[in-house]
């Protein structure tokens, strides 16, 4: 269990250097605030990207408490996700930043390939529009070799990981309670981790 929490935790260290100088280069970044794009309800993950958040959660002695929230709650957003009010819910936060999945740090600043094989950035409608000349010129820019991470080729790596769980896409909060299940049921017989202690 730890060492496959610490090998998405190194992905994601690294995609997220990968992501920082990318925004570097580009100059395209996130409205401050805008939590639009959590607010989908069609969001797909995979359990395996939420793994480290679940062990965080059973370290802090609050895994039982969030998985029985998932379990009862019907709402198709992210459970993670935090609107500053309920009556702007494009506005918002992670609830749980340093633990998002793969498909949160990828979303906007990662590209999927067409059928012609060319790279399109998977971004949103906001930036799109209000950063436009930005976009062109990162799309211009990737032509030309700007490197970007690629959806599928960080997938592949994370299925490396555990194919079982890394190949398991599913709606958001249905990934976020396989992967508390999962280190749940992990540790149901076996001593806790050695060299942790309960956070809470």
């Amino acid at each position: 269990m730890e060492s496959r929490v610490r090998a998405v935790e190194a992905l994601f260290a690294g995609l997220d250097r990968e992501i920082a100088i990318f925004q570097s280069e580009s100059g395209l970044g996130c409205k401050a605030g805008c939590g639009k794009c959590c607010t989908y309800p069609d969001i797909e993950a995979s359990p395996l990207e939420f793994l480290p958040w679940a062990f965080y959660l059973f370290l802090s002695g609050k895994a039982e408490t969030t998985l029985e929230e998932l379990k009862v709650g019907n709402n198709s957003i992210c459970h993670l996700y935090r609107p500053l009010s309920v009556l702007d819910s494009n506005s918002g936060r992670c609830g749980d930043y340093k633990y998002r999945g793969l498909i949160c740090r990828l979303f906007g600043f990662g590209a999927t390939r067409d059928k012609m094989g060319e790279l399109r950035l998977a971004t949103c409608k906001i930036i799109k529009e209000n950063q436009a000349e930005l976009y062109e010129n990162s799309k211009v820019a990737m032509k030309n070799g700007l490197y970007v991470p690629i959806f599928t080729d960080y997938y592949m790596n994370l299925n490396q990981i555990d194919f079982r769980m890394g190949n398991s896409i599913l709606p958001i909060n249905k990934a976020l309670r396989a992967a508390i299940e999962e280190v749940l049921q992990y540790y149901a017989y076996r001593p806790f981790p050695e060299g942790h202690k309960v956070i809470a």
